[in-house]
């Protein structure tokens, strides 16, 4: 039997999908979103992973195990909640997968938990961590957590580590990366100088079993279909729904006064900054990210153009769906 947390978010749905008809048993974990859809070869389980009595009760009988359960956030009210549910959650299912003897276990990491040299640089799965450098509370949580891999590895379990790019893909466009496509519908008129990687989601499923199934294991790799500018990925976007494009510059300094202004209204407001430090940060630095790790271990993976991924993702969008 196969384990997929996470099963009702961006990655774990797409999973859930590709598997369905693989044959195999599926047991498909949830927190908080209740699953769309029912198939014959999926049990659909609400865990906890801070749980860790139903973390156990959920590894029984499991062979494989794709770990995608994650929580992201930017706020810093958050912090201390994501690093408990992405560290401690990720060392409970690591403990019971060692416990019940799983064959292998392929954990979704992040290219926040990979090293950063100086600016335009290429990054790769040796690029060593600093942690000196200004970090994310979600880069540390997902870099810990890959700790809790790798010390699981130490103590027996074959395991794999892939570390996406930016995911799109088709969701929920309220959240997740998917809101960046509201968010351009909505003619956001200012874009930022940054540039990073990007990725289709169906290719980070893809990826994810072909390795599962490979005799790979204790390595990490990098899942990044191109880089390109956010304000290049948001034009295409805008081409593609017929909108107006991201037409004026924002500078570092402005990012800088936006970001505090957001923290100070959600400060006032109790509610979620749409901006924060890191995030503005984020979009005003320039890194590029290489595959070339993943293209020789699986020789005949081939990334889908970004071009198709939008026009797929944008099909599905509310506005778009075709009645």
């Amino acid at each position: 039997m196969i384990l997929i947390t996470g099963a009702t978010g961006l990655l774990g749905c797409q999973l859930v999908e590709l598997l369905k008809n693989s044959g195999e048993k599926i047991r498909a974990l949830y927190h908080h979103a209740t699953p769309s859809f029912q198939h014959p070869s999926i049990e659909w389980r609400q865990v906890d992973c801070l749980n860790v009595d139903e973390v156990e009760q959920a590894l029984q009988g499991i062979r494989w195990v794709y770990h995608c359960a994650a929580m992201v956030s930017y706020d810093p009210r958050f912090h201390q909640q994501m690093l408990e549910v992405n560290v401690r959650g990720t060392a409970n299912f690591v403990n019971a997968a060692l416990e019940v003897g799983v064959e292998k276990f392929v954990h979704v990491s992040s290219i926040a938990a990979i090293g950063r040299e100086e600016q335009g640089s290429w990054v790769t799965e040796a690029t060593e961590w600093n942690p000196k450098a200004e970090l994310s509370a979600y880069a540390t949580s997902k870099y810990q957590s890959e700790m809790e891999v790798w010390r699981g590895m130490g103590e027996g379990l074959s395991v794999v580590v892939v570390n996406p790019s930016v995911i799109l893909g088709e969701g929920d466009w309220e959240k997740s990366s998917t809101n960046l496509f509201k968010i351009v519908y909505n003619e956001f008129p200012w874009y930022t100088q940054g540039a990073t990687g990007w990725v289709d989601v169906m290719d980070v499923a893809r990826s994810m079993i072909a390795l599962m199934k490979s005799p790979i294991s204790g390595e990490r790799f990098i899942i990044n279909g191109c880089n390109q500018t956010f304000k290049d990925v948001f034009s295409q976007m805008a081409q593609c729904m017929g909108k107006r494009a991201p037409h004026r510059k924002a500078l570092p300094w402005m990012t800088e006064w936006v970001w505090r202004l957001s923290y100070l209204k959600s400060k006032l407001t109790g509610t979620v900054a749409t901006i924060t430090k890191e995030s503005a940060r984020t979009a005003n630095s320039t890194y590029f990210f290489s595959s070339e790790k993943l293209k020789k271990a699986l020789p005949e993976f081939e990334f889908t153009p970004i071009e198709d991924t939008l026009k797929r993702v944008i099909a599905t969008l509310p506005p778009f769906v075709k009645c």
